[in-house]
């Protein structure tokens, strides 16, 4: 089974308190793997002096790359659980930091994993993201007698980028998401041609 990736649209954060502990997680969208540092830099500069800042990343259109780091706390009780979050969501090329501020209190191994597990999670819960997708985009010439047919089926299945009227009528479009073809219409056709997928930007 095929996975569709999610993106994130844009920074977002959560804060909660727990046994005097301030949790506070930010998620980054990446474009590329430099800003993890980037990032990072961020979250500590717009959180100083907190006790932690452990954070997990996934990179790539199958998240090849992966990241999780524990900044501190005990192996294993924060990194990993931020990143297991992150992998549950079907998400990539996003970075998830948990800042902590020690209330003096201590919860032990098993409370840190579900303390960061919940910042990660309900940061999450609060985003918003988007899907990639190619959908198939098609150069077509035709007469005019057949603009009117030709325009009521693109109206309502297709996006047009470019119109060229001379003895005929010439349009590039792309198809909305979940059209596969233009069959409705090809017979009305003088030419046609198949260009490079048109990408996407779905809400999802």
């Amino acid at each position: 089974m095929v996975i569709k990736m999610r993106y994130l649209k844009e920074k977002t954060s959560f804060q909660y308190e727990i046994n005097k502990s301030i949790f506070v997680a930010i998620i980054y969208p990446l474009s590329d793997v430099d800003d993890i540092k980037k990032s990072l830099e961020d979250a500590r500069n717009s959180y100083p002096k907190a006790t932690h800042y452990c954070s997990a990343s996934l990179f790539g259109d199958h998240q090849e790359q992966q990241t999780a780091d524990d900044d501190g706390e005990p192996s294993r009780t924060a990194g990993i659980p931020i990143l297991d979050v992150l992998k549950h969501h079907d998400v990539t090329n996003i970075l998830c930091v948990v800042i902590r501020y020690f209330g003096g209190i201590k919860l032990g191994g098993g409370g840190l994993i579900r303390a960061y597990t919940k910042a990660a999670a309900e940061v999450m819960r609060k985003a918003s993201f988007f899907e990639k997708k190619y959908v198939p985009t098609f150069k077509i010439t035709f007469h005019y007698k057949d603009i009117d047919t030709i325009d009521r089926f693109l109206n309502e299945k297709a996006t047009v980028s470019g119109k060229t009227f001379t003895e005929t009528i010439t349009y590039t479009f792309y198809l909305k998401p979940d059209i596969l073809s233009i069959n409705e219409i090809s017979y009305l056709l003088i030419h046609q041609e198949n260009l490079e997928p048109e990408l996407l930007f779905i809400e999802a």
